[in-house]
C-alpha cells in the first residue's frame, strides 16, 4: 500500500472519528435552524493539502548504461486557503464555487536501477528534485447533503477544479506545465454551531492532463539533466485536501 493511500485512509478515519465523538446527546438544542434555507451564502476555508505525482517511467537507458526511475516516496503537508460562494439548488443539492490558493511541494526521487549504491559519488545512483508549487485553484462542486440530524449533516461532493501554478519557473530535471484540470470527489459533515457552521471535508483530486514538458530546449546542452526527462513518459497531478469551512 502506497503512502498516499495510507494517508487517504487516515484522513477519512480521522474525519469519521470526529463525527462519532461529536454526535452525542448533548446537542438537543437546534443551532441555526434556518441556515440551510438561504438561497446564497458565503464563507471561507483553511486547511492542508498533500500533493502527489503519478509518474510513468519508460525504462530509457542512456548511452552510458544508466536507467533512471522517478518516484515520490513520501508526502509533506502544504497550506491552503479559499473563499466560498454556495448556491442552494434544492433541499439536498448545492452548487459551490471556492477559489483560493494552495501552497505545497513534491520531492521527486530518482534512482539509477543499474547504479551502485556504494559508489563514492552517490549522484550516479540517486538524485532528488524538490518541486515547489503555488497554485491558484478554482473548484466547482455539487454538494449532496443527507437529512440533518440534530446539529450534524453529512454530505458528499463531486466536481472539477481548474489549477494554475504561479510559482517561479525553474529549469530542473523535470519541468511541469503550469495549468491542469482535476476531477474531485469529497466527503464531509456540517456541524451547526451557535454562530456559524463548521464543515470539515476531505477531498480527493485527480489530474486529467499529462503535466510533463518533453520539449526541453533549455537542456539541449545539458545531457546530465536531460536524461531524467527522457526517462519519463507521463506525469499526472494527484492531491488530497483536508479543509475546514466556516459558513
Amino acid at each position: 500500500m502506497t503512502s498516499l493511500k495510507r494517508l487517504h485512509i487516515i484522513l477519512v478515519a480521522a474525519l469519521f472519528g470526529t463525527l462519532a465523538l461529536t454526535a452525542q446527546d448533548n446537542d438537543r438544542i437546534l443551532n441555526r435552524p434556518y441556515a440551510d434555507m438561504k438561497k446564497i451564502h458565503f464563507g471561507f476555508s483553511v486547511g492542508m493539502n498533500f500533493q502527489d505525482l503519478h509518474i510513468t517511467n519508460n525504462g530509457f537507458i542512456t548511452d552510458d548504461g544508466e536507467q533512471w526511475m522517478a518516484d515520490i516516496p513520501s508526502h509533506s503537508p502544504g497550506f491552503c486557503v479559499n473563499v466560498l460562494a454556495d448556491w442552494r439548488i434544492s433541499k439536498h443539492f448545492n452548487l459551490r464555487l471556492s477559489p483560493g490558493m494552495y501552497f505545497g511541494n513534491k520531492v521527486v526521487q530518482y534512482r539509477n536501477t543499474f547504479g551502485d549504491p556504494d559508489n563514492p559519488e552517490p549522484s550516479h545512483y540517486r538524485q532528488s528534485q524538490n518541486i515547489k508549487s503555488t497554485y491558484v485553484v478554482v473548484p466547482l462542486d455539487v454538494k449532496f447533503s443527507a437529512q440533518r440530524y440534530r446539529n450534524l449533516r453529512p454530505y458528499f461532493t463531486g466536481g472539477v477544479m481548474a489549477l494554475f501554478d504561479v510559482s517561479k519557473d525553474h529549469s530542473e530535471q523535470l519541468k511541469l506545465k503550469n495549468t491542469d484540470v482535476m476531477l474531485t470527489v469529497g466527503l464531509g459533515c456540517d456541524f451547526y454551531l451557535p454562530f456559524f457552521k463548521l464543515c470539515p471535508e476531505v477531498k480527493f483530486c485527480f489530474g486529467l492532463k499529462n503535466m510533463l514538458q518533453k520539449n526541453r530546449p533549455d537542456l539541449q546542452d545539458d545531457p546530465e539533466r536531460m536524461r531524467f526527462t527522457q526517462s519519463v513518459d507521463k506525469v499526472q497531478d494527484n492531491m488530497v485536501v483536508l479543509t475546514f469551512y466556516f459558513e
